[in-house]
């Protein structure tokens, strides 16, 4: 819009003027029209309202003290005549874990481990056993995954001393071998079996009873040193 020039100073001055208003009002309404958001912007919201309005689960910090004992099912078998030293071992917890009263751990959460030992029985002498410990644990729900110290899980074989002195020889040939294998004098129990037969050396050469955990057996973990997790409120 432009301004028509008079003659008179005071007129010019009071059409120019409102012209010049005219030109404001419609940069205004241009600016507004422009960038419709700017009269309205919204104050930011933070923390824990923030996730709630988005709908995003609210999580909480929880401290497992030393000595929380973890329920497991096992997920992978162990055997000590399968399984080798550093062998990766999956597991998931079979009930909640709780602490002063709440729930810090869902059932399902996920530890994993590694084999720590796997012998087998020895010929005579020397009974299976096998170990392992568990070092990560996942929440329930989380791909967080949390190192944790627990104590070694472990099982031995049953000693077979009796029975292969038994299938040896009986009576009292039986007898002195039985003690002499259980006191573990070695050389006078092949002594006094050399009247026994076929039956010692059938013996000597057959290993002892293995031992193994199989998937789903069920062990308690303990908790060497806390540890602080994040967990859905």
């Amino acid at each position: 819009m432009t301004c028509a020039r008079l003659l008179r100073t005071g007129s010019v001055f009071i059409i120019c003027a409102a012209a010049a208003g005219c030109n404001g009002a419609g940069a205004t309404s241009s600016n507004a029209a422009s960038n419709p958001d700017s009269a309205a912007t919204p104050t930011a919201t933070s923390g824990t309202a923030a996730a709630t309005a988005a709908g995003a689960p609210v999580s909480r910090e929880i401290t497992l003290p030393a000595g929380t004992r973890l329920p497991i099912v096992l997920d992978t078998s162990i055997g000590s005549d399968t399984s080798r030293v550093e062998e990766p071992v999956q597991a998931h917890l079979a009930a909640a874990v709780q602490i002063d009263g709440s729930v810090a751990l869902e059932p399902g959460s996920r530890v994993g481990g590694v084999v720590t030992d796997a012998t087998q029985s020895g010929r005579v002498k020397g009974v299976a056993h096998v170990g392992v410990r568990f070092e990560t644990l996942t929440p329930e729900g989380s791909d967080a995954r949390y190192t944790i110290r627990t104590a070694a899980v472990g099982r031995t074989a049953q000693t077979t001393k009796k029975r292969d002195a038994e299938e040896i020889g009986g009576g009292a040939i039986g007898g002195a071998i039985i003690g002499a294998l259980v006191g573990g004098k070695k050389g006078a129990a092949i002594g006094t079996a050399a009247g026994g037969g076929a039956g010692t050396a059938v013996v000597l050469s057959t290993r002892g009873k293995e031992v193994h955990l199989a998937k789903g057996a069920r062990l308690t973990l303990s908790l060497s040193e806390p540890v602080t997790i994040r967990v859905r409120s």
